[in-house]
């Protein structure tokens, strides 16, 4: 395109013009003048931002975290990133176990997007709430279900029977889902006052590190908050017995959602929304298809049960699959009530993005 001036020369000078040394009188002409300023404006437009090519995402272990094993398997998040005109990106899987060490990970800003158990979201959500530079909101839930304390000691029938001798192995000190259903099973048994009564009895250890240390007999951990199919294969053990069932304690409740930061979803509106699209995918199709929902699970998992008895896990009427959320309030009025997060949201609706809240949430 040939190049456009704004301005000509004249060696005619009108009327109280100057000339320059050459005799020349420089002149603006007005038409020329507005499409340079269109020209001009167009340019310096700032230019469209591409979103990110790049996705981390935190998953953790047991079969609760089973749809984003299956966004993997059959490359859910590449065809919804496509249908909504975006190049696949380039997804990076890491594996964090424990509310506290994946809050750290989400305020240091190594995650996107992590999946973690309600009350470690629901701190977070709360220390972040105002604050544009690490505020958190929720994208959906994943897998749900019973998570069971097993004591392998004959004499702790009750939490009454912990002694000081005990350790309570949970995946995370007093953020993880499972140290909050203890939290909420001893204010239970004790009153809230004493919801804590237990703290200084849990060691924070990953599901298999925890099932290591029961099994072995040797160990210090004398009981241990688990998921499936950890507590399964824990219950199955001679002399293992159930202490509490924290389907007794809060009910049906989403043991695994995703968050993200209010300032990524900003900045990457169609990529958050093909992770909410993927998620929602792979809840539904594990449970149209537990049995290959299950291969699956053994196959990335990495898992040393059989496919057989994870299928069972997913069939078993307890556990859930589903984008909304249960138990979100659940879990806020406990904690606002014994002081572990100031804000309580009014509705669940209040820590979850508006493409969700037509979902049967609680």
């Amino acid at each position: 395109m040939p190049e456009i001036s704004c301005v000509h020369w004249s060696n005619r000078p009108s009327i109280g013009e100057r000339p320059d040394g050459i005799g020349r009188v420089r002149r603006v002409n007005p038409w020329l003048a507005a499409l340079c300023l269109g020209l001009t404006l167009a340019g310096a437009a700032p230019p469209v931002r591409a979103e990110t090519s790049q996705l981390r995402i935190s998953r953790g272990f047991g079969v609760h975290y089973l749809p984003l094993h299956v966004i993997e398997a059959h490359a859910l998040l590449d065809k919804h990133a496509a249908a909504a005109g975006l190049a696949p990106p380039k997804l990076e899987w890491l594996t964090i176990d424990g509310g506290n060490n994946i809050n750290d990970a989400m305020l240091a800003g190594a995650l996107d997007i992590a999946t973690l158990g309600i009350p470690g979201f629901l701190a977070l959500w709360a220390k972040t709430r105002g604050n544009p530079k690490s505020e958190i909101i929720g994208l959906g839930g994943a897998g749900g279900g019973a998570l069971i304390m097993i004591s392998r000691s004959p004499s702790m029938k009750t939490l009454r029977d912990v002694t000081e001798k005990d350790r309570i192995a949970v995946p995370g000190v007093k953020t993880s889902v499972a140290a909050m259903l203890l939290q909420m099973a001893v204010a239970k048994e004790f009153g809230d006052a004493e919801y804590a009564r237990l703290d200084p009895y849990t060691v924070g250890l990953a599901y298999p590190e925890a099932v290591a240390a029961m099994l072995s007999g040797k160990s210090e951990i004398t009981a241990h908050v688990a998921s499936p199919p950890f507590s399964y294969m824990e219950l199955a053990q001679p002399g293992f017995h159930k202490v509490f069932s924290s389907i007794d304690v809060a009910g049906r409740v989403s043991t695994i959602i995703a968050e993200t930061s209010v300032q990524f979803r900003s900045a990457n509106p169609k990529l958050t929304a093909a992770f909410i699209a993927a998620l929602d995918e792979a809840n539904k199709f594990i449970v149209a298809n537990p049995r290959e929902a299950a291969e699956i699970y053994v196959k990335l998992a990495k898992a040393k049960t059989s496919p057989a008895e994870i299928e069972r896990i997913i069939r078993d009427p307890e556990t859930t699959f589903m984008l909304a959320p249960l138990g979100v309030m659940t879990f806020a009025n406990f904690m606002h009530k014994v002081g572990i997060i100031k804000i309580k949201p009014a509705s669940w609706k209040d820590t979850f993005v508006p493409e969700i809240h037509g979902e049967a949430g609680n």
